[in-house]
């Protein structure tokens, strides 16, 4: 099971959008989950775009710094998490994030134990995307990306966004000390190709998503899905990407584990 963290810069990369097509497309394997946990200090979009505003705010992350100072952050956790399958399968769930921005100071005291709530319910076969927004990876909430297996940089293939990226993935370099893989997810919208990136901004690109605008309507606002959504050409990449992502993971328990060692006789390994 795995923690991976998207995080943006300024304008609109389309984090929350990309972390939805995530959600959607992530491989399931039997009696598997996966959460999607908005993050963004500036507020959450998926209650409003993707679900339309079909769930008041009743749900979400908000009521998870009331039940931390009652102790009863764990318990309290799975009652917020929303069902986003038709069938009501719960194996894709979202966390909504704040409505209001300005609850985030209440969210402080939170994000420590949040980030190793994250961490440890990939025993009960959970991976978790968390949605850090512009602001989530550094401050109080950088805990979260800090505790990440990954943490991806998502950022439009424009020279503005790029820019934007090029100082979010310096500060994410000193902020996560090398324990964390960092990568870039590149939204294709500009000019610039995913080799170019890679050459100038010294991270690889783990994954590129098509620059769909109606498609991604349908994440980021609830549109109505086009003809054949499931199988165009964003859901396709995102599936892509998400493979890719895991890969990603794999490569750093790996690098992380520790060495193997002889024990009664026979060769051990740890990981993760």
């Amino acid at each position: 099971m795995t923690v991976i963290a998207l995080a943006g810069g300024l304008g609109a990369p389309g984090v929350t959008t990309a972390a939805m097509a995530l959600l959607m497309t992530w491989p399931m394997p039997q009696d598997h989950r996966v959460v999607l946990a908005e993050a963004d200090p500036d507020g959450g979009a998926i209650l409003p775009g993707a679900l339309q505003g079909t769930l008041d705010n009743s749900h979400g992350l908000r009521n998870l710094a009331v039940a931390s100072r009652q102790g009863q952050l764990s318990e309290a956790f799975w009652r917020q998490l929303v069902d986003v399958t038709d069938a009501g399968s719960r194996d894709r769930l979202v966390l909504p994030g704040l409505y209001d921005p300005a609850h985030a100071s209440a969210m402080e005291p939170v994000w420590r134990p949040l980030a190793a709530l994250f961490t440890g319910i990939e025993a009960h076969g959970h991976d978790v995307i968390v949605d850090l927004g512009r602001r989530g990876a550094f401050g109080p909430s950088g805990v979260l990306a800090q505790s990440a297996d990954v943490v991806l940089v998502v950022a439009r293939s424009t020279l503005r966004s790029l820019q934007s990226a090029q100082v979010r993935l310096e500060a994410l370099r000193e902020s996560l000390g090398g324990t964390t893989e960092l990568g870039m997810l590149l939204v294709d919208e500009g000019p610039f190709s995913k080799e170019e990136v890679r050459k100038h901004l010294g991270v690889g690109v783990t994954a590129v998503l098509p620059w769909r605008p109606k498609e991604a309507a349908v994440l980021s606002d609830g549109a109505e899905q086009p003809r054949r959504f499931e199988s165009g050409e964003l859901m396709r990449s995102a599936r892509s990407a998400a493979v890719r992502i895991q890969e990603l993971v794999a490569v750093r328990r790996t690098r992380l584990a520790p060495p193997a060692g002889p024990v009664g006789g026979r060769v051990v390994t740890g990981a993760r």
